[in-house]
């Protein structure tokens, strides 16, 4: 979904376990209302609620909402578009995703190697 050029540009995930809605807006380069807009728009996105309804985004919601960034902005869908895309996915979405997943582990892996060594 993410071309990797596109990906580039973004901010490397750190490896939290949780997320505020500031963080991800900064990891995905999105403000936090059209965020909360989304978790209307897209059902598979739902970040966990805790007290005083404070989100709480998970790293499998930060990749989605780069993918759904990537659906609109870079590649044109729409809303609608974005969301029958992202129902739609195949095993070769997945296999796109886990690569995709694996080089940014692999970079997040390289640059403590290069911390450790230091």
């Amino acid at each position: 979904m993410l071309e990797p050029s596109n990906n580039s540009q973004l901010p490397v995930i750190p490896g939290k376990r949780y997320f505020t809605i500031g963080e991800v807006s900064e990891l995905c380069g999105v403000k936090a209302h059209v965020l909360r807009y989304w978790e209307q728009e897209f059902p598979s996105l739902s970040p966990v609620k805790r007290s005083g309804n404070r989100r709480y985004y998970q790293r499998q919601d930060v990749i989605l909402i780069r993918q759904i960034r990537s659906l609109l902005y870079e590649q044109g869908f729409t809303i609608g578009g974005a969301r029958q895309q992202l129902s739609g996915e195949g095993a070769k979405d997945d296999l796109v995703q886990s690569q995709q997943i694996i080089r940014q582990l692999r970079t997040e892996l390289e640059e403590l190697l290069l911390i450790l060594k230091a």
